[in-house]
């Protein structure tokens, strides 16, 4: 096997062991219980957008408000106006009268009336609680008691329903909630009985209808506060959504008819209380335009739960459901695994967050149209969780992989770099003695100074690379692009890079028009210099040195190439937040549209710079080589910083 197969498969092997053991870490933190609290936020979010849905008009609540306890000028509500209460729905012949109101004690005046009322009217249900402590109902038949507790998440709000359970204080006696009574009753008016689960006989079925019963890990649940047997029987709240899911009624409107006798004949009705001062509320936040945000009245919770039941069996209305604990874990396991294929194929950090972001909502929107046609609650929050998590794990490897090649890149360029300045400056010296002592034009004397010329051009150029154009290695895995500080001309000199860029431009101008190797110079007789100042904020020690660069290479080709050249004009000068660097003469004009490396060079340098380079000839004679950029302090990302030298490198080499 070849060694650079080998290495990939190596990477491959390193990579998805990395996204195995993350999504190992997910599922564990979901078997902990870490992600319930994301989860259930989830699903009430989700239950908020799903459709709104009409009135269940099968259900009145008649609510107490705080007008009727101000009429009545006593709470609690005495038994009086509970019976009269009673007695005047009663001749309305609704089907079923709830009352959600604890009566353990008398209220007098009229307990007596009340205790006659409650004896008189079978298709009344009353409450109890009895959790923790009980709190005991008026003397009725048990089948006409129901308990109102309510069961509240870590986070104090209700998503659950509790129909069913054994008395914690005589466990013999099997009772069912306040809600589930009342749609029992309602659904016995439409020959519909209840009876025992058929796929899950622990659970509760009316007629084709079979509610759903959770366990301690359903869902997003774990460890939930539920006894997975048949002693005890919940099931998931599927609120009703609409602005007004239910009719209300107040005491008053009641006492003074103001209603149609059609409302409440034949339906369901709750008695509860609706005042604010009571503070009977629950928590949701599965519920839209609430008033207080997130808080039902107890009265309407029941009213929500028995809604459910009579809505499931008579509409077809969806029931909350989960999978099971192995199609939950499997879809978790599926998404990690699409996660590190994404990560697979999009290596760059921009890719693989829009990879990531367009996958997520892909699973949000699995999720919501699983809701919203079967009911299905399903793992949300674990699937994206991993699949962030595998997408960052895949693409940090990937750069720490992209650092170690461009350290290989970057020491190919230092050697290619080392080798250019070495060809063009002490070889070029040493070919020049060897052809001088070939044709015997060198004396002894002559051909020793030369050789020490040589010697010390080799030796300053060797310190030059040695301290400025190596990188330490240590330095190197922090800033893979090292910026120099200092800038040696092609004439020796060196330049301090923290000095203004003008006084720099300045210093290179005069530094290379005296080089005597460029006969053009000499014959210059008119000069325009001015280069106006740049605030050091908008140019790195990297800008300043490619603009050096430029300025020094413009110049040699005007040296080496305008032939005829009498006036040179050069400037830098700033206009609406763009400078422009142009140096432009008079001699001979442009003879040939070959790029060199110079002009390949400044094009990838006007890039780096966000602007652009122009080089042609100009009226009636003479040449105009201009870079112009825009003066920004917004810096270049390392990434793209290394793409634009590498193109300039691939550039430089063709």
């Amino acid at each position: 096997m070849q060694p650079g197969i080998a290495i990939k498969i190596k990477q491959k092997i390193v990579v998805w062991r990395i996204g195995i053991v993350l999504i190992g870490l997910i599922m564990l933190f979901r078997l902990t219980g870490s992600l319930q609290f994301l989860e259930l936020i989830t699903l009430d979010y989700f239950l908020k957008l799903l459709p709104p849905e009409s009135r269940d008009e099968r259900i009145v609540i008649v609510g107490i408000d705080e007008t009727d306890i101000q009429k009545i000028e006593n709470y609690p509500i005495p038994d009086q106006e509970i019976a009269s209460l009673l007695k005047k729905l009663q001749s309305y012949k609704p089907r079923v009268i709830g009352l959600d109101i604890v009566r353990d004690l008398p209220v007098e005046p009229g307990n007596k009336e009340l205790v006659t009322t409650f004896e008189e009217f079978k298709n009344l249900i009353v409450v109890e609680k009895i959790l923790p402590e009980q709190i005991q109902p008026p003397p009725l038949p048990k089948e006409q008691i129901g308990f109102a507790d309510v069961l509240l998440d870590s986070d104090g709000n209700a998503r659950r329903s509790l129909l069913g359970m054994y008395d914690p204080k005589a466990s013999n006696q099997y009772k069912f909630s306040f809600s589930l009574l009342l749609a029992k009753y309602y659904l016995e008016g439409e020959g519909i009985t209840i009876e025992n689960g058929i796929k899950d006989t622990h659970t509760m079925r009316f007629a084709g209808t079979e509610l759903p019963r959770l366990w301690s890990n359903y869902g997003g649940y774990v460890g939930a506060d539920v006894v997975d047997n048949s002693s005890e029987i919940q099931v998931l709240l599927n609120f009703r959504r609409g602005r007004e899911s239910f009719r209300f009624l107040s005491l008053q409107d009641i006492k003074t008819e103001n209603f149609q006798p059609n409302l409440i004949r034949d339906r369901a009705v709750i008695i509860g209380i609706t005042a604010a001062s009571i503070k009977d509320t629950i928590n949701t936040e599965a519920i839209t335009d609430l008033e207080p945000a997130g808080k039902i009245y107890g009265v309407e919770f029941h009213a929500h739960a028995t809604s459910q039941i009579i809505s499931a069996v008579l509409d077809e209305r969806l029931l909350l459901k989960s999978w099971s604990d192995t199609w939950e874990y499997l879809w978790i396991f599926a998404w990690g695994l699409l996660a590190i294929t994404l990560g697979r194929f999009t290596p760059s950090a921009l890719t693989n967050l829009v990879a990531v972001g367009v996958t997520s909502l892909i699973i949000l929107g699995i999720g919501y149209v699983l809701l919203l046609v079967w009911g299905c609650w399903i793992p949300i929050v674990p699937a994206i969780l991993i699949l962030v998590l595998n997408g960052v794990a895949y693409t940090t490897f990937y750069q720490n992989q992209r650092a170690l090649k461009s350290l290989v890149y970057e020491r190919q360029c230092t050697i290619n770099d080392t080798f250019t300045t070495i060809h063009n400056g002490p070889l070029q010296t040493l070919a020049n003695i060897l052809r001088r002592s070939r044709c015997q034009e060198l004396s002894q004397e002559e051909l020793v100074s030369e050789l020490e010329a040589l010697n010390k051009e080799i030796r300053e150029i060797g310190e030059y690379l040695k301290n400025d154009s190596i990188p330490q290695e240590e330095n190197f895995f922090r800033e893979s692009l090292v910026e120099k500080k200092n800038l040696r001309l092609g004439s020796g000199v060196r330049l301090d890079l923290t000095l203004p860029i003008h006084e720099l431009l300045y210093t290179v101008y005069n530094q290379t028009i005296k080089r005597k190797n460029f006969p053009n110079f000499t014959n210059i007789k008119a000069k325009i210099i001015k280069f106006e100042p740049i605030e050091s904020r908008y140019l790195s020690f990297k800008q300043k040195e490619k603009l050096c660069q430029f300025l020094e290479e413009a110049l040699c080709n005007v040296g080496k190439y305008a032939t005829g050249v009498t006036r040179l004009i050069i400037s830098g000068r700033e206009n609406q937040s763009w400078y422009t660097l142009s140096i432009q003469d008079n001699g001979a004009g442009i003879s040939s549209n070959y790029e060199g490396r110079g002009t390949k060079q400044f094009k990838v340098l006007a890039i780096l710079l966000g602007g652009k380079f122009q080089r042609k000839s100009v009226s009636p004679h003479g040449t105009l080589c201009e870079l112009t950029w825009r003066l920004t302090d917004k810096h270049w990302s390392l990434a793209i910083r290394q793409l634009l030298i590498k193109l300039m490198f691939i550039n430089l080499k063709s």
